[in-house]
This record gives structure tokens, sequence and C-alpha cells, in this order.
């Protein structure tokens, strides 16, 4: 096995068809198609099944995932060990973090690992964030959850070893015009809110799902779109809206939205990685310093 076998078929395995993998790795789908047909010969096993709907992992293919990413990491850390070259850690964040919290964290490791390398991917998406951590084009990735297990707030989870740690609490609040007829009330319930529109992004979304455990199916859902929109609506009297509080405390505070008086569980900032690489050097020293704000290393 050569490690650009490996390279390509990672790729296949992540994207799923052969064109994808080839606009991922810069290279023609031909050169992608025959370095998968002599890895498999090498093996003498079929890693894929081919089909009108792409490149579908066959259990054997699905045995040499873990050790494609295994191999791939132990050659970058030789060549860093040899080159002297400086750690890279792929953090990915859903798109709401990267711009809220990922400042702060990219500022504490400027300072606690000036050696370190950082690259961001934001993505609206949590199932890529979490598909890519498993399988490791991320080192690991800030999301959204609730619970004690990783996906409490209702989402699926990868076939992957995945471990977390939560980093903060982040409150949530439901929120409306200040001339909203709900508006001037001390408690709100779920009964006040059957005749509202909430206003809402997909259901993928983590304050859709949050939404889903709080209101159920009495509260009638308007998409809207993402934060940024979902508050302008609200500010507009359009509904109401379920939001982090970092999301709104700037309209609280100027009066274009109040908050209703309506509890809602918080969720938590969960940073999530593959529990089966914290074998890698420096890895988990460097989730660490990313976790807490505090750590000393």
């Amino acid at each position: 096995m050569e490690l650009r076998q490996l390279r390509v078929f990672e790729a296949v395995a992540r994207h799923g068809t052969v064109t994808d993998a080839a606009n991922a790795l810069g290279n023609a789908p031909s050169s992608v198609s025959a370095q998968i047909r002599v890895l498999e010969h090498s093996l003498g096993v079929a890693l894929f099944e081919r089909g009108a709907r792409g490149m579908v992992l066959t259990p054997a293919g699905e045995r040499m995932r873990p050790w494609a990413r295994r191999l791939l990491d132990q050659a970058e850390q030789a060549r860093l060990d040899v080159t002297g070259g400086r750690r890279e850690l792929r953090l990915g964040a859903l798109e709401t973090i990267a711009a809220t919290h990922v400042p702060a964290i990219l500022a504490r490791l400027a300072v606690r690992r000036p050696e370190l390398r950082v690259e961001v991917r934001s993505d609206a998406a949590r199932d890529r964030l979490l598909a890519d951590v498993a399988d490791g084009g991320l080192d690991a990735a800030l999301l959204l959850d609730t619970g004690e297990g990783l996906g409490g707030l209702g989402f699926g989870l990868p076939p992957a070893p995945l471990d977390f740690l939560d980093l903060e609490t982040v409150r949530l609040m439901l929120v409306a015009a200040p001339d909203h007829p709900l508006s001037g009330r001390h408690r709100v319930t779920r009964d006040d809110l059957r005749d509202q529109d909430l206003l809402v992004n997909v259901p993928a979304c983590s304050f859709w799902l949050a939404g889903e455990r709080l209101f159920g199916q009495d509260v009638r859902r308007v998409r809207a779109g993402g934060v940024a929109v979902m508050r302008a609506w609200a500010e507009r009297g359009l509904g109401v809206t379920l939001l982090p509080e970092f999301a709104v405390s700037a309209q609280l505070a100027e009066g274009s939205l109040v908050r209703l008086g309506l509890d809602a569980a918080p969720l938590a900032l969960r940073l999530v990685w593959r529990a089966d690489r914290e074998d890698v050097p420096g890895l988990r020293e460097v989730l660490y310093a990313v976790a807490d704000p505090g750590l000393r290393l």
C-alpha cells in the first residue's frame, strides 16, 4: 500500500463519488479510479461497491477506513518530526460558533501553542462536521448538543468512536419584538404559543431541535433562515424565535427584541473528536488547550 493510494481511498470514502474525490484532491477522475483499483488489487478485496449513486464502502472498506487514517497520521507525524515542521490542528465549527467562539480559541492557542498551525473549517451542517471528524478530515469539531451522551439533542451519529468535552453552557432565549402580544406577560406557556409563528431554520438546525424538545408540535413553524434571518424577522414582528443568548444580547440591550417568559433548557458547547486518535502525539494536549481557558500546559 502506498500513501497516495490511502489518501485517495479516504477521499472517495468521505465524498462518496470518484468525481467529488478527484475535485477535492485536484486529480483527474481516471487517476482516482486507477488508484482505487490498484489498492484493491494489492489487498485482494473490494473496498467499494460501485453503483449509480456513487461509491459505498464494503465491510472490508469499513475496516480499512480507520487503518488508512492511522497510517496517514503516522506518516504526517514522521514528516513533522524529521523536518521540524509545525503541527496542524484541523478544527471544524458550526458557522454560528465559528463567528462567536472560535476567535477566542485561536487567540488562546496562539499564546499557549505558538508552534501550532490551526486550520478552521466552518459549516452550517453538523452532519458534515461529524462525518469529517469520523473520517479523520478534522481533528475536532465544535457544535451544540445536550444531555450526557453525544447526540442528546436528537441528531444522528456516524459509526465511529467519538468522544467529547463540554466547554460551556449556552443559554437559550425565546425572543420577540417589543410590541408582540406576549411580550408583556410574566410567564408564557406552550398553550400561549399555539397560535403564534415560531421562526426556524431547517430541521437539522440545533435551535430547531431544541424547539422540538421544548414545544413538540404545539407551535406553528415558519421557515426563515439562519440565525441572522430569524433574529431580523423577529425584530420585524414576524414571529417569535428561539436563539442563544450570545446571538441576541445586543438586540435585547438596545430594545429591538425582548425576552419572553418561557424557560428553555440550555445547550452545551461541545468539542468532539475521535477517541481512537488521542494517541496521535500532541493531540490530547491541543484538545484540552482548546477546551479549558484556565488550563496551564
